[in-house]
C-alpha cells in the first residue's frame, strides 16, 4: 500500500540528503515523496534534484514566494496519492524499518493515525541521549495540554479520514493539524518503539519558546476558538512544562 511522504523544507541543504537517504532505505518501498521547497536561498533545489533523477518516487516541488512550512505542508498534502500520509521534517531521520512497522501496527489494530516514540540527535547527527515517550492514545484534550505527538513520527489513513488542511499558521502549524484531524478521528494511537531520529538545531523554528506564546495563543483563540480563560490556562501549561523540562 502507498505512503505518500510530506516533506516541506527550507534552507535545509546541509540535512537534506540524509534525510531523503532514510527514506530511500526504508524497507517498505510503496512510497512517494513530495518535498516543497518553500523558497530556499541555499541549494536545497540542487540536492534534492540529484535524488530525483534516480528515483521517481522523490518528487520536488517549489512554491513561487517563501509562505510558511503550513502552505509548503497543504501543497504537498494536495499532490499526495497515497493510501497513507506521513510526515517528515527535512533535517531528521527514520530508520529503515519505520514504514513498514508503523504500518504493520495500524492495520492490525485498525488505527487510522498513529505516532511513535522518538529520540533527539545534535545538528552532527549524534544521540543526545533523550528518547521522548508517547501515550498509549491521546485525544483532542490531550494534543491541546501537551501535544505528545513528535511530527515526523505521524501517520495516517488518508482513505478513512480524506485529505486534512492545516491552518495557515507559521509556526504550531503540526500542532493545529492534529486538532484538525481529532475532529475527525477520537484518538491518536502511540506505537511505543523510537522510529524517528529528531534533530535539535540552534537555529530552528521552533527554538524560540518566548515568540511561540503569541502562536500558541493565535491557535487557541483564532483558529481552535477556546474561550480566552482555557486558552490562558492552556498557555500557561505549556510554559510550565517547557521551564520545568517536564516534557
Amino acid at each position: 500500500m502507498k505512503v505518500s511522504i510530506i516533506t516541506p523544507t527550507y534552507n535545509c541543504a546541509k540535512f537534506i540528503g540524509e534525510t531523503i537517504e532514510s527514506v530511500i532505505n526504508q524497507t517498505h518501498t510503496d512510497w512517494e515523496m513530495i518535498i516543497v521547497d518553500d523558497c530556499s536561498m541555499d541549494n536545497t533545489k540542487e540536492i534534492v534534484e540529484q535524488y530525483s533523477k534516480n528515483d521517481l518516487r522523490i518528487k520536488y516541488v517549489k512554491l513561487e514566494q517563501n509562505s510558511g512550512a503550513a502552505i509548503a505542508r497543504n501543497k504537498a498534502m494536495d499532490l499526495a496519492t497515497g493510501k497513507y500520509m506521513a510526515f517528515l521534517d527535512s533535517d531528521d531521520i527514520w530508520p529503515k524499518h519505520k514504514l513498514e512497522k508503523q504500518i504493520k501496527f495500524m492495520e492490525e489494530n485498525k488505527y487510522n493515525i498513529s505516532c511513535t516514540k522518538y529520540e533527539q540527535i545534535n545538528e552532527a547527527g549524534e544521540p543526545l541521549g533523550r528518547v521522548i515517550n508517547v501515550k498509549k492514545k491521546v485525544n483532542y484534550n490531550g494534543v491541546l495540554l501537551t501535544c505528545p505527538v513528535g511530527n515526523s513520527t505521524v501517520m495516517y489513513n488518508v482513505d478513512e479520514i480524506g485529505k486534512v488542511k492545516i491552518p495557515n499558521i507559521r509556526k504550531r502549524n503540526d500542532d493545529a493539524l492534529w486538532l484538525q484531524m481529532l475532529k475527525k478521528e477520537q484518538y491518536i494511537y502511540g506505537m511505543n518503539e523510537v522510529l524517528m531520529q529528531y534533530r535539535i538545531r540552534k537555529n530552528s523554528i521552533s527554538s524560540n519558546k518566548m515568540d511561540l506564546v503569541k502562536y500558541h495563543w493565535h491557535l487557541y483563540r483564532e483558529i481552535e476558538k477556546l474561550s480566552v480563560l482555557r486558552s490562558t490556562f492552556h498557555i500557561f501549561y505549556w510554559g510550565i512544562i517547557k521551564v520545568l523540562k517536564i516534557k
